[in-house]
């Protein structure tokens, strides 16, 4: 199980606006549903969760970090309110992913994704970016 979440997103969309942060949140779901081996969902706000049914934990944290690098790569328009873009303003984000598997100290669903979520903000801490496992 991995916890996806879209770095500094508040900063992001106060920034650009709520337009851009609904195609920044778009573009990212786009991406994770394309994670292979890997069904997402939205968990909510900017975070998401990516389930994993024949991985183990180190393989998909390999699948991620090129998913990780994927989004950090792309440039994104930004639009004005009202949906037209800003010609010629490109912008980019990233995200930070944990995963844990089940196993003996995380036997039940909802301990797995607790240790997926503190890898998550191991990542976070850690500066952002980056897939911890």
């Amino acid at each position: 199980l991995a916890m996806a979440d879209v770095d500094h997103f508040k900063k992001f969309n106060d920034t650009y606006g709520h337009d851009t942060g609904d195609d920044v949140l778009r573009f990212v779901a786009s991406v994770l549903m394309k994670v292979p081996g890997g069904k997402a969902y939205r968990y909510g706000g900017e975070e998401f969760t990516i389930v994993f049914s024949s991985l183990a934990a180190s393989e998909a944290a390999d699948i991620l970090d090129a998913v990780r690098a994927d989004i950090a790569a792309a440039q994104l328009t930004v639009r004005k309110p009202g949906g037209k873009s800003r010609r010629g303003q490109q912008v980019s984000v990233s995200a930070s992913f944990g995963v844990a598997e089940r196993n003996s100290r995380n036997s039940e669903p909802r301990e797995v994704l607790k240790a997926a979520d503190k890898m998550l903000y191991k990542a976070k801490q850690s500066g952002r970016n980056r897939v911890c496992h």
